[in-house]
């Protein structure tokens, strides 16, 4: 489980294999230490658990399955990257609860200036739009962010100036491709009332008419 406040930029130092599946060598551009063999570790959003480590670098493994959700797959040796380890125990929650597990690819569409801050505008796939709520969180390349606006495919978000330094986001433009995990809570909700938000079945007309009352003597 994250927060989705980034400790951190890191840079990606080899990319091994490639297709169906990699392994990822990253080096973070901060103090990272105390690393746990079999830890989770956000990389852009997406949980990875730490296979090895050294001194100021750790290696994690991406499967197919992650490949084919994320945006992964397309990063490249000296790509920066988020990072987020995962919360401890009576840690201060910053942002938002974030599992690290993406739900789909947003692409951004535009970015406009608005004093020091930027709103960056990104489409999503319709299928998660009633998980998107205006004010409510949402989690873009592990960044938690609070929505400003939001139709049926589409969301904005307002990042200060502070994001923008200590994240990847200030490098983001128009056909950018980021990992979008919508908010938790919203999801478990949504999944326990489904029950209840299903259409029921249609009413059969009543076999109670004026001739059936005529016929009995009503």
């Amino acid at each position: 489980m994250f927060t989705g406040i980034i400790q951190g930029l890191g840079r990606v130092a080899a990319v091994d294999g490639g297709g169906s599946e990699t392994r990822f060598t990253l080096r973070p551009d901060f103090a990272l230490t105390d690393y746990a063999l079999g830890e989770s570790i956000a990389v852009n959003g997406v949980c990875l658990t730490v296979e090895t480590f050294g001194q100021g670098w750790f290696t994690a493994y991406a499967s197919a399955e992650t490949l084919s959700v994320t945006n992964l797959g397309a990063l490249r040796v000296s790509a920066a990257v988020n990072l987020e380890r995962a919360l401890a125990m009576g840690d201060r929650l910053g942002g938002h609860i974030v599992s690290g597990h993406v739900d789909c690819l947003a692409e951004v569409l535009s970015v406009r200036q608005a004093g020091q801050s930027r709103i960056y505008r990104l489409g999503f796939p319709e299928a998660c739009a009633s998980q998107v709520i205006p004010k409510g969180s949402v989690a873009l390349d592990g960044i938690s962010l609070t929505v400003n606006d939001c139709g049926r495919d589409y969301l904005e978000v307002n990042i200060i100036p502070a994001t923008q330094r200590e994240t990847t986001i200030s490098g983001w433009a128009p056909g950018r491709r980021v990992n979008m995990e919508t908010d938790v809570i919203g999801k478990y909700v949504q999944r326990m009332l489904a029950p209840w938000n299903e259409s029921p079945a249609r009413p059969q007309p009543s076999k109670i008419t004026p001739d059936f009352l005529k016929e009995h003597g009503f």
